[in-house]
């Protein structure tokens, strides 16, 4: 098991990695290849299939001058040849000269194949606040 649970680290901190240099060459080396890969960036609708996927990193690579991620890995679970990590994303990136930053709370799907661990599912969702000292809805 320790040995799986090494490899789902080692494929999320390569997904990490292709997306931080903006490379879709290593995108494309960690990503399982069919119809049942799907993606949802935030804010975008749902890409199903290979080649879908690969187009919306395509479209963020060209639109995007750098990002850095720092991401707290929260939780990894493997299920027979299938394996999940819930993280949560600190994105930088430049936006009109200044650096911006956002959360994102980002739920990544694993299948094993023959290859190693390949990424058939990422699903990011923007996080509003992780303060947990903010107003929060009147008591009743």
């Amino acid at each position: 098991m320790e040995k799986d649970i090494e490899g789902v680290k080692e494929a999320h901190h390569a997904f990490y990695e292709a997306f931080e240099k903006l490379d879709i060459h290593k995108m494309d080396a960690i990503w399982e290849k069919g119809d049942h890969v799907k993606c949802i960036h935030p804010g975008w609708e749902i890409r199903m299939g290979w080649p879908a996927v690969r187009d919306s990193w395509v479209l963020i690579f060209n639109h995007t001058y750098e990002i850095r991620f720092s991401v707290c890995l929260l939780d990894i679970s493997i299920w027979k040849n299938m394996a999940w990590s819930v993280c949560n994303e600190t994105i930088s990136t430049q936006d009109k000269g200044q650096w911006v930053e956002g959360q994102v709370i980002a739920t990544n799907l694993y299948e094993r194949t023959k290859k190693g661990w390949r990424l058939i599912h990422h699903h990011g969702s923007p996080l509003l606040s992780t303060d947990q000292n903010e107003e929060t809805a009147p008591e009743s």
